[in-house]
């Protein structure tokens, strides 16, 4: 005898084809689209694809400037900061913790070029912001960040994808596949073409530097004198490279 389940009436909706039914979700906001995920299984795949996510990943991602001449990227992530400081991102409204685009951040991820990368180290906050990285100093009292940077680390031609601070060293993989390497406290820099394809993670330890990438690639270089920027190791693998990091061992 056939189960109740398998006796069931199939549903009009899976008669559509998935480009229509992808075309129905795009009207649909963020909450509508998070609400749609808790339905089934099926409705969740549907409602996390990309295409949906990204039109509205880059209305909250916006990096313009609003009438007065105020950098809206900025003013976003100084907010951000401060809610993450002071706790209140995820407990003061319900509605942001389970409908929030926050809940695909994958989906968010894969426009890493918008997403910013942090650092914390003493007193001041390291923020990529396009292609350079910039220095803020933190607040005297402890209660936020000072608007302007005391400094700025450049190098890239793209968006700086990630970087790690070591010994008073910022090392920075970007979108146009360099790595650069700067002293904080001084004027010294390197710069070196490493992959075919943007740069996602890097770390820094030893006299060594690693890197991983899109190309599928990730690769072991030299700082010591005389062969900076060469290449040691080269690992090749199945699929982009997003997170790298040197054992501690080395």
């Amino acid at each position: 005898a056939a189960s109740p389940r398998s006796s069931s009436p199939r549903s009009p909706l899976w008669a559509l084809p998935e480009e229509l039914l992808l075309l129905i979700c795009s009207y649909l906001d963020a909450q509508a689209l998070g609400r749609l995920g808790q339905v089934c299984r099926r409705l969740r795949f549907l409602s996390s694809r990309d295409l949906l996510w990204r039109r509205i990943a880059r209305g909250c991602l916006n990096s313009g400037f609003t009438q007065l001449g105020t950098d809206l990227f900025l003013e976003w992530m100084f907010a951000f900061v401060d809610m993450l400081t002071y706790g209140t991102l995820f407990f003061k409204n319900p509605d942001f913790v389970f409908f929030s685009p926050l809940l695909h951040l994958p989906n968010l991820l894969s426009l890493c070029s918008l997403m910013p990368w942090m650092e914390l180290d003493g007193e001041y906050l390291y923020l990529s912001q396009a292609e350079n990285i910039q220095a803020y100093p933190l607040c005297p009292d402890g209660t936020g960040l000072q608007r302007h940077p005391q400094a700025i680390f450049s190098g890239h031609q793209e968006d700086v994808c990630r970087f790690v601070l070591v010994n008073s060293h910022i090392v920075s993989g970007g979108g146009d596949g360099n790595i650069v390497l700067h002293k904080i406290h001084g004027s010294y820099s390197v710069k070196f073409s490493a992959h075919e394809q943007e740069v996602n993670c890097v770390d820094f330890q030893g006299g060594l530097i690693v890197s991983g990438s899109r190309d599928r690639t990730a690769k072991v270089w030299s700082l010591s004198a005389g062969r900076v920027g060469q290449c040691l190791h080269t690992v090749q693998t199945e699929d982009r490279v997003w997170s790298i990091a040197i054992s501690p061992l080395l």
